[in-house]
């Protein structure tokens, strides 16, 4: 019996050898690699084509890494905290996150002020994951813009453009935090310059409308033209209720930021002109109703007391009327012209306003019932968002 079971393991090991050693790869030899069988049982080998040098990127490619390169080291994250309340009126802290950009090495910040609304605490994160707590220097709500500002080392500011000269169809990109996804950035052209309605409702004269994707968290970052300069502050998106974009993005023309710059450093707010006065704006059919003397225009409702149009002699109304359910005052001076710019409604004033300090003087036409005056007012300093 034992020369019975001697065999039958010569025959196993015999067995196994013969069918590892001699018959095709990839059917009956194990642990062959590289090597693969076609239904034909022909042996095949799998052959890959690799690159043998760096890529070489075309101009269009060179030119956004060189505006990446040079912008990314001045984009900040900015995270703010703040506390709020909750459905059983208990206190819940809320953070919100944004985008800003360095303008100087002494650590100032420029941002959107939604980013730092009600925050009690803030904290800027540089390009190299540095966190350091910010200040703010001062804000300014009606243009959607905050100064902050932080002690760090090594900083490096963006260099500023002009916004004045842009046009439609030029190059832009966008640097940011969407999401919180930081040093993101995103291409498209300026699809249009147009006036808007910022997140506080106040007016941004000649804002940039882009398709270079912003979204939620973008707010604040800086819009860079081809050579990689800041041309806007990125401030809002046009959604649909989606929350994300939709290809309509609008940012704060650069020109504006630096017109309050000066103020925000000083006062910590923006000194804004005033005319100082309560008004409502004029179409052809309430012209037509109140017996005016132009079909449109602003009607003075009243003056501040020493404002600059009570102290140009402009007269407000003196007799009380209703239009709809608001009560409003008849009789006061129609405004249709300051300083050559047809006045039409409260917008025009605000961008005439724009242009000029506390002090500058202007010339205000004005219809006085149907006698047509043209005035010099030194404007005020206004506080509230009105003209």
């Amino acid at each position: 019996m034992n020369w019975r079971r001697v065999l039958l393991v010569a025959l196993l090991v015999g067995g196994f050898w013969y069918v590892t050693t001699h018959l095709p790869e990839g059917l009956g030899r194990l642990g062959s690699p590289g090597a693969f069988s076609d239904a034909s049982g022909a042996k095949s080998s799998l052959s890959l084509t690799e690159a043998h040098a760096a890529p070489n990127y075309d101009p269009d490619e060179q030119n956004n890494i060189a505006v990446y390169r040079k912008a990314l080291p001045s984009v900040v994250n900015i995270t703010s905290k703040s506390m709020t309340f909750n459905f059983f009126y208990g206190q819940v802290p809320q953070e919100g996150q944004g985008s800003g950009f360095i303008l100087d090495k002494a650590g100032h910040v420029l941002t959107n002020f939604h980013v730092i609304a009600d925050a009690n605490r803030i904290e800027v994160m540089t390009s190299d994951k540095h966190r350091y707590k910010a200040t703010i220097v001062g804000s300014d709500k009606v243009h959607d813009l905050a100064l902050l500002q932080i002690n760090a080392p090594n900083l490096q500011p963006v260099t500023l453009a002009e916004s004045s000269d842009l046009v439609v169809g030029q190059k832009v990109y966008a640097i940011g935090n969407p999401f919180g996804l930081n040093g993101t950035m995103t291409r498209g052209i300026i699809s249009s310059i147009r006036s808007i309605r910022g997140p506080e409702g106040s007016p941004i004269e000649d804002a940039i409308q882009t398709d270079a994707a912003i979204n939620p968290g973008n707010s604040g970052g800086p819009l860079l033209n081809s050579r990689g300069e800041v041309i806007g502050i990125n401030t809002l998106i046009a959604t649909g209720g989606a929350e994300q974009s939709s290809g309509i993005g609008f940012a704060i023309p650069v020109n504006t930021a630096k017109a309050v710059l000066g103020d925000l450093t000083k006062y910590g707010r923006v000194r804004r002109p005033s005319l100082g006065i309560v008004s409502l704006a004029i179409n052809a059919d309430l012209a037509d109703q109140m017996g005016l003397a132009a079909g449109s225009g602003v009607l003075v409702q009243k003056t501040v007391p020493g404002g600059a149009a009570d102290r140009a002699g402009i007269h407000g109304g003196n007799q009380q009327a209703y239009l709809g359910n608001m009560a409003i005052m008849l009789g006061g001076d129609l405004i249709v012209e300051i300083d050559g710019t047809e006045i039409n409604d409260t917008t025009d004033i605000t961008a005439v306003m724009a242009r000029h300090q506390p002090g500058d003087t202007v010339s205000v036409t004005i219809y006085r019932g149907r006698k047509k005056l043209t005035l010099k007012l030194a404007l005020s300093e206004g506080r509230e968002i009105n003209t």
